[in-house]
């Protein structure tokens, strides 16, 4: 399943973990919230985490929303942010108004430059998968470690304006 079996560190300085590095979780994440609905609740928040930790593997342009709606996710909750992404679905659906609104996030501080961070306390690779699964200690369990890490993203760019 690795991208690189040899890989002992991903290049967002997180230490490769059992399923190895975080784009391996990442996948393994993709693929179970596939046949997972309430663990797919949580896709967001872990497409933009993942995103902003391994920036080179997403589309530059996107990045600022992603920031903001992690600080959303932070702020409100995960409801929050998913009336948010209903929103733009109902918004841009038979391609009446395309683009993404930001007025929800404009609240939200926008992504510093300087970045990417070197490290964040919480990444993927410290995921805990047992029994085949993220969720094997519970859905309210598996979001809490979705949050940690959402928070640990957002704590590591904001650190770089104070650098």
């Amino acid at each position: 399943m690795a991208d690189n079996p040899d890989a002992t560190e991903c290049d967002c300085g997180a230490v490769a973990g059992p399923l190895g590095v975080c784009v391996d979780y990442y996948h393994a994440i993709l693929s179970e919230e596939q046949t997972d609905p309430r663990m797919y609740r949580w896709h967001a928040p872990v497409v933009c985490a993942y995103l902003l930790q391994h920036p080179y593997r997403a589309d530059e342009k996107y990045l600022d929303g992603q920031f903001r709606q992690l600080q959303l996710y932070l702020d409100k909750g995960l409801d929050a942010l998913l009336r948010v992404a209903a929103h733009q679905v109902a918004r841009n659906k038979h391609g009446a108004r395309s683009g993404y609104d930001m007025a929800p996030l404009a609240v939200y501080e926008p992504l510093p430059p300087g970045g990417p961070p070197r490290h964040f306390r919480a990444t993927f690779c410290g995921l805990p998968f047992r029994g085949g699964s993220f969720v094997a200690d519970g859905h309210l369990t598996y979001g809490h470690h979705i949050e940690a890490i959402a928070e640990a993203t957002v704590e590591s760019w904001k650190s770089l304006q104070r650098a």
